[in-house]
C-alpha cells in the first residue's frame, strides 16, 4: 500500500540531549534524521516532536530543534506516544492516517508507539535508518517484532522518493539534492 504525503505526519520521538550521547552510531542517526526532516519539510508533511521526561533526559538536541518550524515538542512520561492524550487528540483530525516514526529508543518508545498506532487504526511507518537504541541488538529485536506485526519498515531515501512520486519537478530535484 502506497504512502501518500497528504495523509502523513512525521513523528520524531525523544532525541534528547542526555540520552542521545549513549545511542549506538549516533552520528549516522542524526545525519539520517535531519535528512528525513529536511525532506518532509520539502514535501510539506507536518512534523511533531516528543520529549520523554524532559527533567531527566533534557531537551531535543539542537540539530533537530532548529530544523522544525514553530518547534513545540510534546512532553510525555509514557513510553508510547499514544498514551499521551494531547498527542492522540492532535491525530484525530480525520486527515492523518499514516505516522512516519523516527527517533529513540527503537525497542522502547518507537516500538510501543508503532504498536499502539496500529491498534488505534493508524498506519505506522518505521524509518529503520532513522531509529536506534543504545544497544544495536535491541534495535534489531525491535525491528523484527515490528515486521512480525505487519508494520511497514522503510529507509528515509525510499520513503522520501515514494512521497515525492514523480521525477523531473522541483520537489524531486530538492529531494535528490539532500539524499545524495
Amino acid at each position: 500500500m502506497r504512502i501518500i504525503k497528504e495523509n502523513c505526519l512525521g513523528l520524531i520521538i525523544d532525541v534528547q540531549e542526555r540520552l542521545f550521547p549513549h545511542i549506538y552510531n549516533g552520528n549516522e542517526l542524526i545525519k539520517n534524521i535531519t535528512t528525513l526532516i529536511q525532506g518532509l519539510k520539502i514535501l510539506e508533511v507536518p512534523i511533531s516532536v516528543t520529549e520523554q521526561y524532559k527533567k531527566g533526559l533534557g531537551v531535543t538536541i539542537p540539530e533537530i530543534s532548529i530544523l522544525i518550524n514553530e518547534f513545540n515538542p510534546s512532553e510525555k512520561t509514557a513510553f508510547s506516544c499514544c498514551d499521551d492524550k494531547v498527542f492522540m487528540n492532535s491525530l484525530n483530525n480525520g486527515k492523518t492516517d499514516t505516522i512516519i516514526l523516527a527517533g529513540i529508543e527503537a525497542h522502547i518508545c518507537v516500538m510501543q508507539t508503532a504498536v499502539d498506532l496500529m491498534q488505534n487504526n493508524f498506519r505506522p511507518v518505521v524509518v529503520e535508518d532513522c531509529v536506534a537504541s543504545r544497544n544495536p541488538e535491541n534495535k534489531r529485536i525491535a525491528i523484527n517484532r515490528i515486521l512480525q506485526l505487519g508494520i511497514t519498515v522503510t529507509s528515509y531515501e525510499s520513503l522520501l522518493f515514494e512521497l515525492c512520486r514523480y521525477a523531473g519537478n522541483d520537489t524531486f530535484k530538492a529531494i535528490s539534492k539532500i539524499v545524495k
